[in-house]
């Protein structure tokens, strides 16, 4: 599987789910669908999903969603961008590229309004998942690597200063710290 099967795979399962902006319920579909594929086709799945959140490992994305969530351990930052892949590959690709841009989506604007938190560690398991439903094993223990990048040091600041988020998030800022 490749990320362009992958992403297939997310619009799917979107398409699918009773409510595509429920992540678990888009993950849970993931899930089901890819179980159908051959053991092989599954565990490729697992490296393009590590990926995805190796391209998604960056500070203003971090810091997007500390402002979200009001908080963000790294766990937490884990499970905003499993949260964020079941978005499907556009909001995925436009939001790594502009983490402000969250502050456009619906989505976004319906938690600051409730306060509900973006996360979906449920993304984070749909190859492991997928496996055991198809195979009745584990997965590989050598399935996948993880090739975090450094992140920018220009972003290394105590995100609890509002004026810096303000500053650097200007839309998410106005929907969450105002």
């Amino acid at each position: 599987m490749n990320k362009q099967h992958f992403w297939q795979l997310i619009e799917a399962a979107r398409n699918q789910a009773s409510n595509p902006n429920d992540g678990e319920a888009v993950a849970q579909r993931a899930t089901s669908l890819l179980a159908t594929q051959s053991a092989e086709e599954i565990v490729a799945a697992q490296q393009v999903l590590w990926d995805l959140m190796a391209d998604s490992y960056a500070n203003p994305l971090w810091a997007a969603a500390y402002v979200i969530n009001g908080g963000c351990s790294d766990d937490g930052f884990d499970y905003f961008r499993g949260w964020l892949i079941v978005q499907g590959r556009e909001v995925f690709e436009r939001i790594v590229a502009a983490p402000d841009a969250l502050a456009d989506l619906p989505v976004v604007r319906a938690s600051a309004a409730s306060g509900f938190d973006l996360d979906c560690e449920e993304t984070l398991s749909i190859v492991w998942n997928a496996h055991v439903m198809a195979t009745g094993k584990q997965l590989p223990d050598n399935a996948f690597t993880i090739r975090y990048p450094e992140l920018d040091p220009s972003w290394n600041f105590d995100f609890d200063d509002r004026g810096e988020m303000t500053r650097r998030l200007p839309g998410l800022a106005a929907l969450y710290l105002e």
